[in-house]
């Protein structure tokens, strides 16, 4: 049997200072989206869920609850930066230059701006980053910084995925070759 790896995500030594990441998906935001995060967060002002009294404020429509911007703008570089974080240390300096709207798409890119070694834990190391969120109409949404300890190479734990092989076996999916 061949099963081909799919993308299992960079370790500490794959990051350089000065790499930019374009990450790879857009994602279009949804009224529910907005209506689901400032409900899930208790988040109160009528801005991001009554229309009429949005329709009275200077953008005349609801905005998007920013707690939503920076979770999806986050979760958007995971797939090339934190996939094998051990843990997220913190976001710093989060700023957000124009509004997000209700069927706005957002796109990501983040830089690499500093990395190291971590002085209390021998298999992994630090790495920081400046993130940056975008319309479909090229304005900047979101930037933030964020930090997080990532896995070296040698310490990565196990992906390997033996239940898919046993699932194989059992249901004869697949053939030994």
């Amino acid at each position: 049997m061949n099963v081909k790896k799919g993308w299992e995500g960079r370790c500490f030594e794959d990051f350089e200072i000065g790499d930019i990441y374009n990450h790879p998906l857009g994602r279009t935001v949804t009224k529910s989206d907005n209506i689901y995060m400032t409900l899930l967060t208790q988040n109160t002002n009528p801005i991001h869920f009554d229309s009429n009294y949005s329709y009275q404020t200077e953008f005349q429509k609801p905005l998007v609850n920013s707690t939503f911007t920076i979770a999806l703008v986050t979760g958007q570089s995971v797939t090339d930066l934190s996939m094998n974080a051990m843990a997220n240390l913190g976001w710093d300096e989060v700023r957000l230059p124009n509004p997000v709207f209700e069927d706005d798409t957002i796109y990501s890119f983040s830089e690499v701006i500093f990395k190291r070694e971590s002085k209390s834990r021998t298999n992994v190391g630090i790495v920081n980053v400046k993130t940056s969120g975008y319309n479909q109409r090229g304005e900047i949404v979101i930037t933030f910084k964020r930090a997080f300890m990532i896995y070296k190479k040698e310490h990565m734990p196990n992906k390997d995925n033996q239940l898919l092989f046993d699932v194989f076996k059992k249901n004869d999916t697949y053939s030994e070759q």
